[in-house]
């Protein structure tokens, strides 16, 4: 058995865990800005990830349309973000 660093040791535990998605809707949340950009980030809210599915709200009708539109590129964006498919489906309040 080989050694590991204490963070591959916990992204080792995360993957057999049933904690690892909660983990990502956190990360997700906070640093939403990062990924998203300043924008969208002001006039989103309750980012909500579960099944692979997200839930971004917003109260801009165009910034809606924008996201629902722009849907696969924002998937894209978020999985390579994350550096695995965290986002298969989104959906936009």
């Amino acid at each position: 058995m080989g050694s590991y660093s204490i963070g591959e040791a916990i992204n080792l535990l995360l993957e057999k865990s049933k904690w690892k998605p909660k983990v990502i809707e956190l990360r997700m949340q906070q640093e939403w800005e990062e990924i998203v950009g300043k924008t969208i980030a002001k006039y989103t809210r309750n980012v909500y990830l579960k099944n692979k599915h997200l839930t971004i709200a917003t109260d801009v009708a165009a910034l809606k349309q924008e996201l629902s539109f722009g849907r696969e590129q924002l998937i894209s964006r978020i999985n390579e973000y994350f550096q695995e498919r965290v986002v298969e489906e989104i959906t936009v309040k």
